[in-house]
């Protein structure tokens, strides 16, 4: 059984279908891919799987657990599911230590030596240690993303997401962002990432899916879909695509 399954998955905003039978596996491990033009629905799956916005019809099934049934703990499957939002999603007013501490003391139940001790573990994997009681402002894009990443990471998820971790980023920072995923793949952390960029999505992925107009149009492997698939509407969107140089 997939550690993540959606089936089916539908989503409408004022009657206009958004997402529109939507099917994924994602094992446990695994590091997938979601690709496809601005607006095809791609943040939208990853906010309806954490329940951060409510699919209109469909399954998520999480464990063996369909977590979109009404009595669903939200807040208790969020903290399961570890998100890495494009604009880093940071307070401005509270330090990078600080940043992690939050979650760890208000939705753990940590005391303040337990959350600080947790927040330095993750802050010296990212290789952050010095930064630590910076604010949001006095750190780059690429800093700013790897609080981000330590504080979705203190809180012991079963899968983390990013939505598109590199968006924000210039091409050296951007290429530090895939060696970091890299590194937290070898740690056996299970990802789904969503993204326009072809460099990130062939570097990172096991599996890549391919998303328009709501719907998934093809899945397979990063090179195979990427270079060699036969869907013109595929190589025409791919064609476009900037790698980092």
């Amino acid at each position: 059984m997939a550690l993540l399954e959606v089936r089916n998955l539908s989503k409408e905003f004022d009657g206009k279908p958004v997402l529109d039978g939507i099917n994924l596996d994602l094992e446990e491990g695994q590091v997938k891919v979601i690709m496809g033009p601005s607006g095809c629905g791609k943040s939208t799956l990853l906010r309806c799987i954490n329940r951060l916005t409510d699919p209109t019809s469909g399954q998520v099934i999480f464990r063996g657990e369909d977590v979109t049934r009404p009595e669903t703990d939200v807040r208790a499957l969020r903290q399961r599911i570890g998100f890495v939002f494009q604009n880093f999603a940071l307070y401005r007013h509270l330090s990078a230590l600080d940043n992690i501490k939050l979650g760890l003391r208000k939705l753990k139940g940590l005391n303040d030596g337990e959350a600080t001790a947790r927040a330095r573990h993750e802050l010296h994997r990212m290789n952050m240690d010095e930064h630590e009681k910076k604010f949001p402002a006095q750190l780059s894009g690429g800093q700013k993303q790897r609080v981000a990443i330590a504080r979705a990471l203190a809180m012991d998820p079963e899968v983390l997401f990013f939505d598109e971790p590199t968006s924000a980023l210039d091409p050296r920072m951007a290429r530090e962002v895939v060696a970091l995923i890299n590194q937290l793949y070898l740690d056996n952390v299970t990802m789904l990432c969503v993204t326009h960029d072809v460099f990130l999505a062939r570097h990172i992925s096991d599996r890549v899916l391919f998303l328009d107009h709501g719907r998934v149009w093809a899945e397979g492997d990063a090179d195979h879909l990427l270079e060699d698939h036969d869907d013109p509407h595929i190589r025409a969107f791919f064609g476009r695509g900037i790698e980092i140089s």
